[in-house]
């Protein structure tokens, strides 16, 4: 199964989440860069308010798109231990990551937010989405850190998901929601007929844009 763009992806996912429309307690997260997009479709099709959750992968020596773990905007990390030991990753290679990491989340929350504050997530239900879940490291990192905020529901969806992902999302999340789990999984990417960057600006106009809208 491919999706055109993030955009039809976002609306075939806001169908598998059909029964939360009106939620009034609902808030729909967004993981940028690409998972905001597709959250922003999901938002407006359940009439919700979009906000960002800002996790940063952490990657491998050599090969910095291969997750050796996450980072939450609370500063918290989900690390994958086996992985790290399997390549010899250095606790320096981790620290200057996580250093990184730190870095660019602040950035993107001064960037992304600007004045406007971060949605209180405390007693409602919140909804995370990804443009898809690989490894599952930043969607992991964030339902841990929303896990301490005192929501009522955590809800993880992505278009497509690896079957690996899956069968952990079952015990971090209270519900896992996808379109396609496919049992071959080369990449995210390959599930799109478009798979653009984004860019930090169409983050924003995509938040402001639900934000005014509201």
């Amino acid at each position: 199964m491919r999706f055109s763009d993030r955009v039809d992806a976002g609306r075939q996912l806001a169908a598998k989440l059909s029964n939360l429309r009106g939620t009034p307690n609902l808030v729909v997260l967004g993981i940028p860069r690409g998972g905001v997009v597709v959250a922003y479709a999901v938002a407006l099709e359940l009439h919700a308010p979009l906000d960002v959750t800002l996790t940063r992968k952490l990657g491998a020596p050599d090969n910095e798109e291969l997750a050796i773990g996450a980072m939450a905007e609370d500063g918290s990390r989900v690390l994958d231990e086996r992985l790290i030991a399997e390549l010899h990753v250095s606790r320096d290679h981790l620290d200057r990551v996580t250093e990184t990491a730190r870095r660019e989340i602040e950035r993107r929350a001064a960037l992304y937010r600007g004045r406007r504050a971060a949605i209180d997530v405390r007693e409602k239900v919140a909804l995370v989405v990804d443009d898809g879940i690989a490894t599952g490291a930043t969607m992991f990192a964030t339902l841990q850190m929303l896990r301490g905020r005192q929501v009522v529901s955590l809800i993880a969806a992505a278009p497509v998901v690896s079957s690996e992902a899956r069968q952990r999302l079952r015990v971090r999340a209270d519900r896992a929601v996808y379109v396609a789990a496919p049992a071959l999984f080369h990449s995210v990417g390959s599930f799109y007929e478009q798979f653009n960057p984004v860019s930090d600006s169409e983050v924003r106009e995509l938040l402001a844009d639900v934000a005014e809208a509201r």
